[in-house]
């Protein structure tokens, strides 16, 4: 795997609504832009190779970024992938939706749900939401979040930005009746 560098962003919501948060909501974010390992290849029907040899080692340097920006107790998390523009969608795909790459975050956090995704292709500086939810119960409604993110000079023609994100807590002052009420 190369990886052409690493993007760390964090946020602390103090206030929402006029209100003032209590307590603070952090939220971090950690991207690496790394070569498509599919790349000139054209068609590739068999995507396993690059899945084995690219997924976990991500995971595994994304997810203890991610836990140590936050510097508190995750409560809801997500991932994202832009595929440049040679490459394609299904590339981003294979890299985040395998449990070799999201099994390290979920441990990290000691997770059991997950993680929403979303994935597209784009050009350097696409802007991209990343989806959040609770990280033991994807019901929980106070947790569905999207984080807004972009990396000005990534990803390039032959790269892809994979990123995860994981915040303190919901939505600030969410004010949502749970599920249950509903059923």
């Amino acid at each position: 795997m190369n990886i052409r560098k690493i993007t760390t962003v964090t946020e602390e919501i103090l206030a929402e609504g006029g209100r003032r948060t209590d307590p603070v909501i952090t939220v971090a974010a950690v991207a690496a832009v790394i070569e498509n390992p599919w790349h000139g290849q054209g068609f590739v029907d068999d995507l396993g190779p690059g899945i084995d040899a690219t997924a976990s080692e991500l995971g595994a340097v994304l997810a203890p970024r991610v836990m140590e920006a936050l510097g508190g107790t995750l409560e809801a998390y997500g991932k994202a992938a832009i595929v440049g523009l040679s490459g394609e969608i299904e590339h981003g795909s294979a890299l985040i939706h395998t449990l070799k790459f999201g099994n390290h975050f979920r441990d990290a956090a000691q997770a059991s749900t997950l993680l929403p995704a979303v994935e597209k292709r784009g050009e350097a500086g696409a802007v991209f939401d990343i989806p959040l939810k609770h990280f033991t119960d994807a019901t929980i409604r106070s947790h569905h979040q999207t984080f807004e993110w972009r990396v000005a000079d990534a990803p390039h023609p032959g790269e892809i930005l994979i990123a995860l994100a994981g915040s303190t807590g919901g939505r600030p002052q969410q004010r949502l009746a749970s599920l249950s009420t509903e059923q």
